[in-house]
């Protein structure tokens, strides 16, 4: 494995673990100038996560085939993970403004009741709109394997006549 390509490993996943923590120290502050900072700095750290991540991928891929395919598979991994981290921030960044009036309505059981419908509706749409899908998929590969069915026996027309004569 290439050596600049374990250096870019190393600090990323050392970026990687400290981010996790302050998400998680973060996520006890209330809502305030303290919690702002430390999401403003998750942000920092997650650009440069992003920037350390591109700089394995472009490593990964001017390394040979066999070497190649397991760091990208790593990549993909951290790509991952980066993602879960970058959800958790955005959550972090969303106010806890509504989240009691939500809990209310779940611990009061009304909420759902008039969504069931539009749920099972909504539901059946799409149903519909995949079976839909599916048929003309299959209309169309019918259509094209005809039509490659035709070119081949014209093909094989043009051949036999140009042999025979």
């Amino acid at each position: 494995m290439s050596q600049v390509y374990e250096g870019y490993e190393r600090q990323y996943c050392e970026l990687s673990a400290n981010l996790s923590r302050k998400c998680n120290s973060a996520a006890a502050f209330p809502d305030g100038e303290k919690k702002k900072q430390e999401v403003s700095e998750l942000q920092a750290g997650l650009d440069e996560a992003d920037v350390l991540i591109r700089k394995m991928d472009l490593e990964a891929r001017s390394l040979q085939p066999s070497l190649k395919a397991t760091l990208l598979a790593k990549l993909r991994e951290y790509k991952s993970d980066l993602n879960k981290l970058k959800r958790e921030v955005k959550k972090l960044t969303l106010p806890n403004l509504y989240r009691p009036g939500q809990e209310d309505l779940m611990e009061s059981g009304m909420a759902g009741v008039h969504e069931l419908s539009d749920v099972d509706s909504a539901i059946d749409k799409s149903k519909k709109v995949l079976t839909s899908m599916t048929r003309r998929m299959s209309r169309n590969k019918w259509i094209v394997g005809s039509i490659i069915a035709a070119l081949i026996l014209a093909i094989i027309i043009v051949l036999y006549f140009k042999i025979s004569h």
